[in-house]
């Protein structure tokens, strides 16, 4: 598929997860995600894979976490009610340190809300949806270009640090045709899980001397006990305060302790900037269309979108509101990254929101603008 193309976001999303290496798909088909599951259908077969269509998303996401633990690199894709729905099996791969990629393509809500049209208004569930203490990795693409590489980000953070991770897309960027460029193989970098360096009798599957320990490949004699009860570092259940005090932080630490390598953002215009936009995923071109209309009207505006929304970039968010006189975040919610935003900023912060539906004109973010500054 090397290349240039003119491809839809969701399609361009399976083809950086082959890329990436992905080689089985279990998924339930749900809209604005659908494309997904239609074109892994065809994809998988083709580079040796694997598609299966389970009953319903919460096997789905069972299905990739096995997947995952037999050794594949795994991937499922659904949109809000469906990503719900996984929220019990995310703790569950946080817990086995099961590497893989959930991807949700957003559309309004709640509930059935409106399959058709999109929002962000999982932002939050993506953070806090699964019970306990955690970290999580997720990363929001505003372009179909960006579909393909934030794909292949997420892959290789899932493998490097044996998490689950998300790609927050909105049905914006999933349904939207645009150009895609495929680099060749050897362009792309291409991250694989740590594999034990020790004979099988001194291989412990939890180890605590390590943030990310190695994880076994099935069939080449290492003995392998996996629980999502609190467990011992050879993966038996051990359901003591004093275990879960030596897992947990430890699960924690090995997203915390990486956040330089993991955080991602974008910044454009901030250096003489009065005012600051933050915006993720495809409120980017909106975003960036309106910054580029206050300056011609004489607004310092300038940028900053989150290409990782969590971990939450807060010393961007820090450093902004150390620079301008206030911060306009716009998002489709009616109020969800604009919190964290708050909670690091140190000049006030306006929030541009509806609860989804359509994305917001540049007109509607410059006026916006014009009431921030004034």
């Amino acid at each position: 598929m090397t290349g240039e193309h003119f491809m839809k976001g969701d399609e361009a999303l399976v083809e950086g997860s082959i890329a990436a290496g992905c080689r089985f798909y279990a998924g339930y088909p749900i809209t604005p995600s659908s494309e997904i599951a239609e074109r892994m259908a065809w994809r998988m077969p083709l580079v040796g894979g694997d598609y299966i269509q389970i009953e319903d998303e919460m096997g789905s996401l069972a299905a990739v976490i096995g997947a995952s633990c037999a050794g594949a690199k795994a991937m499922t894709a659904t949109s809000g009610p469906g990503f719900s729905l996984m929220m019990e099996h995310i703790g569950l791969a946080i817990m086995l340190e099961a590497p893989c990629v959930v991807v949700d393509i957003q559309r309004g809500g709640p509930s059935t809300g409106l399959p058709t049209l999109m929002s962000q208004g999982d932002m939050m569930q993506a953070r806090w949806g699964s019970h306990g203490d955690y970290e999580m990795v997720a990363y929001a693409p505003g372009t179909v270009q960006e579909m393909f590489d934030f794909a292949i980000k997420a892959f290789n953070t899932a493998e490097r640090f044996r998490v689950p991770v998300l790609v927050m897309g909105d049905q914006i960027v999933g349904q939207m045709t645009a150009r895609l460029v495929i680099p060749s193989e050897e362009e792309i970098e291409v991250s694989y899980r740590p594999l034990p360096d020790v004979p099988p009798e001194e291989y412990s599957p939890a180890d605590v001397s390590r943030l990310v320990p190695p994880m076994v490949l099935p069939g080449e004699g290492y003995g392998l006990h996996m629980t999502a009860l609190t467990h011992d570092e050879f993966g038996y259940p051990e359901t003591s305060a004093s275990r879960q005090e030596s897992l947990v932080p430890r699960l924690i630490r090995k997203i915390k302790e990486n956040e330089q390598d993991i955080v991602e953002y974008e910044e454009r215009l901030l250096d003489d900037a009065e005012v600051g936009l933050v915006v993720y995923g495809s409120m980017k071109g909106p975003g960036w269309e309106a910054v580029q209309a206050a300056r011609k009207e004489g607004i310092k505006a300038g940028i900053l979108r989150l290409i990782t929304p969590w971990p939450f970039p807060r010393e961007p968010v820090e450093r902004l509101s150390e620079r301008v006189a206030a911060i306009l975040v716009a998002e489709v919610n009616m109020g969800q990254m604009v919190h964290s935003v708050r909670e690091y900023a140190r000049c006030p912060v306006h929030h541009l929101g509806h609860p989804g539906g359509r994305i917001f004109h540049p007109d509607e973010i410059l006026r916006a603008l014009r009431k921030v500054i004034t």
